[in-house]
């Protein structure tokens, strides 16, 4: 494989599992190589709860059969 879209493809084929190991391996050479990461998001606590309430009524509504 020497581009990335035959590296996408095959990654695709991938399980869940060995697609986590992959994002690890990545992530791992990455960080040897000295490139920097996303700073980590943060968040409101309205946010957080505004999703909160948001999933808890779309829960009710997939109960429901909705």
């Amino acid at each position: 494989m020497s581009t990335l879209e035959e590296i996408e493809i095959a990654a695709d084929a991938l399980s869940a599992e060995q697609k986590q190991k992959l994002l690890l391996f990545l992530v791992e050479r990455m960080r040897a190589q000295g490139a920097k990461l996303p700073e980590p998001r943060s968040f409101s606590a309205e946010q957080v709860q505004n999703w909160i309430s948001e999933d808890e009524e779309d829960l009710k509504l997939f109960d429901q059969g909705k």
